[in-house]
């Protein structure tokens, strides 16, 4: 199961056109940093997969090539069987395609389901603005954002905020607020920006088990620091370091992996090491949470 980028993508049963992501060869530089070195993997439909690595691996850098923020150098990606390499971010809801922030980027001044509302812009006739603004024929559009903002809130359990500002709301609250904005676009690819930042160890049970949910209707790619998240909740983990991709495989294999140990580590790996630095038999280590999203041109630290 060890291994690196040159491997090619993992084999998955052949899904291509049911919602399939193959990441191929993909290399991206920044000057003289190489962020991502030939990466290949496969997400495959109704599964987790998990993007996990130290702090500079290259894990949001992958996720902003997937989302159209950066252009690899070289290297293919493919959903659904639609070519996305060099496609522009603003196309990803067309294909299916959503994501979440490390942070929330919710609009203060908005109502929770107003912000929600703003993940269906790009799928109303009218647009949000324009029913916000009360124009002409947008009263129907309006009433279908509507419905649809609210069942995404219901999704997350969350409808009963609908009228609140997000800034009246715990960050776990405003968390599920941000990830029912994905929703409300109905993804068949969700791609999540460390969910559990920020969030306290008891509210992981509950997270872990949204996301599993989600499957029933989307491929999800998770990329997380929290390993006891990562291990409970996806099908497969690629890891990465220094921008290569080193593992790939099952939770089990992964969390087995020497490579894997040695990355979080630095040190040979010893016996009853975990992946993220604590005992077997001990609690994992929390990262400490990041609430601003990076910048999409840059390497992730």
């Amino acid at each position: 199961m060890n291994g690196n980028s040159s491997a090619g993508p993992a084999t998955v049963p052949n899904t291509a056109g049911d919602g399939l992501l193959e990441v191929s060869d993909v290399t991206v530089r920044f000057g003289g940093l190489t962020a991502l070195d030939a990466v290949s993997l496969t997400a495959a439909p109704h599964q987790v997969t998990g993007v996990i690595g130290p702090n500079g691996a290259g894990k949001t850098t992958l996720l902003n090539v997937l989302c159209g923020f950066v252009r690899p150098q070289s290297g293919a990606l493919r959903f659904d069987g639609t070519g996305l390499t060099g496609l522009r971010p603003h196309r990803l809801a067309s294909l299916g395609i959503a994501r979440t922030l490390q942070g929330v980027g919710l609009f203060s001044r908005l109502s929770v389901l107003e912000n929600v509302m703003m993940g269906g812009t790009p799928q109303a006739r009218a647009g949000f603005w324009s029913a916000l603004a009360g124009l002409p024929r947008s009263d129907r559009d309006e009433r279908r954002l509507r419905d649809r903002a609210l069942a995404a809130l219901e999704r997350v359990d969350a409808a009963d905020l609908a009228d609140r500002l997000p800034d009246q709301l715990p960050y776990g609250l405003r968390k599920r607020v941000a990830l029912a904005r994905a929703l409300i676009a109905q993804p068949r690819l969700l791609l999540l920006d460390e969910p559990a930042g920020g969030l306290p160890e008891q509210e992981l049970p509950e997270l872990g088990r949204l996301i599993t949910q989600l499957t029933g209707d989307a491929a999800v790619v998770v990329v997380e620091h929290r390993m006891d998240l990562v291990m409970s909740v996806c099908d497969s983990i690629a890891v990465l370091d220094f921008g290569k991709l080193i593992a790939l495989g099952s939770p089990g294999e992964v969390q087995a992996d020497p490579a894997v140990t040695a990355a979080y580590l630095g040190t040979e790996a010893q016996p009853g090491d975990r992946p993220d630095g604590s005992p077997e038999d001990g609690a994992p280590q929390d990262e400490a949470p990041q609430d601003e999203a990076p910048d999409a041109g840059a390497a992730d630290g």
